[in-house]
């Protein structure tokens, strides 16, 4: 489990080759976002925390996705301008992924294998489904959609004061 989950290649939405590992955090929120969809607004949430807790060790992850009522409609320059103009996103972004199905990116193949959703669920529901990893890859917690970005303080802080 561990090491393989930072293993996992993607590619960054400028077209970069990245792993998980290669951004050495302490901690990492993956989350499966839309420019579109009723939760768009977490982006400001997640951006929040990726300013605060950036130098201490947390890197947010955003992979769009056109899963989920079709809310990622746009290419990469449309989902990376559209991030930047209406909520300043400086986090990593990558290319547009699924997160269900056989086409699922293996990340999320993985990270829902550690982290089940609700009744042991591999699926994930919606957009802004969000992961928060520990730097070392052997702990995923899960939250849903509705939980906003800044209700993960306390378990972002104790992943990084671990």
């Amino acid at each position: 489990m561990s090491q393989d989950l930072l293993a996992i290649p993607c590619t960054t939405i400028g077209g970069e080759r990245k792993k998980l590992a290669d951004f050495g955090a302490k901690a990492f929120l993956v989350v499966n976002t839309a420019s579109q969809c009723g939760f768009t607004p977490q982006y400001e949430g997640l951006e929040s925390l990726w300013k605060r807790y950036a130098d201490q060790g947390l890197v947010v992850l955003g992979f769009p996705c056109n899963q989920f009522g079709k809310q990622e409609p746009g290419d990469a320059k449309a989902i990376s301008s559209f991030c930047e103009l209406n909520f300043g996103v400086s986090f990593p972004l990558f290319r547009k992924i699924e997160v269900n199905g056989d086409h699922a990116h293996p990340l999320f193949v993985q990270l829902k294998r550690e982290a089940p959703g609700l009744l042991g669920t591999q699926r994930i529901k919606w957009n802004f489904t969000k992961f928060l990893v520990s730097g070392d890859g052997r702990r995923v917690t899960r939250y849903a959609p509705t939980t906003k970005p800044q209700a993960l303080t306390a378990a972002i802080e104790a992943l990084l004061d671990g």
